[in-house]
């Protein structure tokens, strides 16, 4: 039991490290001239390529799928779980775009933390789909949330001047982060996981393409396939989703959430010592603010004997 809960855990710490490091990469990309359209095309375009690969040499069944059809219990449609994976797919496509489109005039600690505004729209989210109050502990923790995002982002200095468009853009990004979460969630999940990461990135693929449709007709770099879209895809698309899926069972929502709050410190960390970005004692205490509401909001309560 403790050898597959440490297992659950590097799983989960390994595929939220690789989230974080993604915006560095793509800040360094832009730095060689490539754009945002090329960026994302070139992640989510590999990453349906690899997915495909490793979801056609993985024939595995799962037991209860064998069992069911053995039995002859009638499966979901499956053409229609597959539409409802790629619908919710459009929502991880925009995710990359507003990200990545915000990364391009804030800082890379900056829009990481805006990404995290995520944990109270998740609240409110669930607050409208559950027509339920959220309890005391997870009000102080969207509290303690805003008032480390104040701090993180410098708000409170007034010589930091922030790109309203970044802001705009990474607030987009936590929004749409939400969706994400909520919709892939709970779709599809008598599929293969390999089968329900392809679907979910083919949706994001093609809102991206319908977005940039008009950049692959002009200027398009296609280098940057191989230059930056192996390693965007390898972080991006390919291993979170696998990784995650290994680690949340074994470690438990609770606990998986908390681990994966490590995107944040590894995001920052990176910028930091690859983007030379500068990051002050009160950024990291408003940083150290979202984590413990993470932890806060997660932790179990102890049960009465």
């Amino acid at each position: 039991m403790k050898n597959n809960l440490i297992k659950g855990s590097i799983f989960v710490g390994l595929g939220s490290a690789s989230y974080g490091m993604l915006a560095t990469f793509v800040k360094m990309a832009y730095k060689e001239g490539y754009t945002t359209a090329e960026v994302t095309l070139s992640q989510f375009t590999i990453g349906v390529i690899g997915l495909l690969m490793i979801s056609m040499f993985s024939n595995r069944q799962t037991a209860a799928s064998r069992t069911e059809a053995a039995a002859g219990i009638k499966q979901p449609s499956n053409w229609k779980s597959l539409l409802k994976l790629m619908v919710a797919g459009t929502a991880m496509g925009l995710t990359s775009t507003f990200y990545y489109l915000s990364v391009q005039y804030i800082p890379v600690s900056v829009g990481i933390v805006l990404l995290m505004q995520t944990v109270w729209m998740g609240v409110i989210l669930e607050m409208i789909l559950h027509k339920r109050r959220p309890g005391n502990r997870k009000i102080i923790s969207v509290l303690i949330i805003i008032a480390g995002t104040i701090l993180a982002t410098n708000l409170l200095k007034s010589s930091v001047s922030l790109d309203w468009r970044g802001l705009g853009w990474g607030m987009l990004a936590a929004l749409s982060y939400t969706i994400t979460v909520y919709a892939s969630n709970g779709i599809a999940l008598h599929l293969p996981v390999v089968r329900r990461s392809l679907y979910l990135v083919l949706g994001g693929l093609i809102i991206i393409m319908l977005i940039f449709h008009a950049s692959l007709n002009t200027n398009f770099s296609y280098d940057i396939f191989w230059r930056w879209g192996i390693l965007l895809s390898l972080f991006g698309t390919i291993l979170p989703p696998l990784l995650f899926t290994m680690g949340m069972p074994l470690t438990g929502v609770g606990l998986g959430t908390i681990i994966a709050a490590v995107e944040i410190p590894v995001s920052v960390l990176m910028a930091h010592f690859l983007l030379k970005e500068p990051v002050n004692v009160l950024q990291w205490t408003g940083i150290v603010m979202i984590l413990s509401a993470v932890v806060l909001m997660n932790i179990e309560k102890p049960k009465r004997a």
